[in-house]
């Protein structure tokens, strides 16, 4: 039976534990071929501030998604100061977890290690269709009911969407109105027509100025693919997860770090995966964390300081094959 994270506050301790989900790995559950891959990753944060923190209300999302194609097989969290948690599953079906500091503090630590089986499955076995789907697309109302908050495109000057639109056509009639080819193209073109920049945009960078720059990181990339998707009338959301490259990958992210990717809602398929930074369809380097409309919705650590306050974080993450 597969069982999730605990949904009750767990006893403060200096480590803080949540159970790991048992799967359900019988053959009947398992896509074929399974062939699987395990990796373990630990992704630490650790802040020092510059005067003492009276009061802080922290959110965690760093339990990778447990599902047919992700096992996760253990899960570990441990915080410094100590902290009574609350895990809940959110809205968006992510599993989160809370927690407040009351007591002052100056340094606060928070390191997640977890293990993931990874089933190796063909990622465009989805495309093997005898009736291939097509621009337009359509949507039941309620599909659209449901899928609503994955087709708002972000607000940006109609001129602006307007140029986006059009960049997305492009690949829509160059493609013969196929919308799996289309999708392919778009995202092949992202990876080698835009240039992967460390530090060269922000939060606030918009995707109107990531397609005018062709340049960018992870989630420039994320945010520009989704905004074109949704134009199309294509329910598009935002992954957040992590990235193993192995150090001799091919894939642009030359470091394990957290990593940004989509996923397309598509007709008759459900939701698949994008990764328009490295022009390929998520396998088994790609660990998924959590999902949302936008990056906002998926930040694996977010926090509210009571007391002003300057940060210093150090963040290490590492992403290797698991024994």
């Amino acid at each position: 039976m597969n069982v999730g994270p605990p949904m009750l506050d767990a006893a403060a301790s200096n480590t803080t534990v949540a159970n790991a989900p048992v799967a359900n790995d019988s053959p009947a559950n398992m896509p074929s071929p399974a062939s699987i891959r395990r990796l373990r990753v630990r992704h630490a944060n650790h802040y020092d501030y510059d005067q003492p923190v009276g009061r802080s209300v922290h959110q965690l999302q760093l339990c990778p998604v447990h599902d047919r194609r992700q096992t996760v097989v253990s899960y570990n969290l441990q915080i410094d100061p100590a902290a009574t948690t609350h895990d809940y599953e959110d809205v968006f079906g992510n599993w989160s977890t809370r927690f407040e500091l009351t007591q002052p503090y100056s340094k606060l630590s928070i390191v997640a290690e977890s293990v993931v089986k990874l089933l190796d499955v063909d990622p465009f076995a989805f495309a093997l269709v005898d009736k291939r789907p097509m621009f337009p697309v359509n949507w039941m109302p309620w599909e659209v009911t449901m899928l609503a908050p994955y087709l708002a495109p972000v607000e940006l000057p109609e001129t602006q969407l307007r140029e986006i639109f059009d960049y997305a056509m492009n690949f829509v009639v160059r493609n013969k109105h196929d919308l799996l080819e289309t999708l392919f193209d778009i995202n092949l073109t992202m990876f080698r027509e835009f240039t992967y920049v460390p530090m060269s945009t922000t939060n606030e960078t918009t995707p109107f100025e990531v397609l005018m720059s062709k340049r960018g990181v992870c989630q420039d990339f994320a945010n520009l693919v989704i905004c074109m998707a949704r134009m199309l009338n294509i329910p598009a959301r935002y992954v957040c997860g992590y990235l193993f490259t192995g150090n001799t990958s091919p894939t642009r992210a030359q470091s394990d770090a957290s990593h940004a990717w989509v996923q397309l809602y598509l007709p008759g398929v459900g939701w698949k995966g994008f990764d328009p930074t490295n022009g390929v369809l998520p396998t088994t380097d790609h660990v998924r964390v959590s999902v949302g409309r936008h990056f906002r919705d998926t930040a694996p650590i977010t926090g509210t300081l009571y007391t002003p306050a300057n940060e210093r974080l150090i963040i290490d993450v590492e992403v290797a094959p698991a024994e």
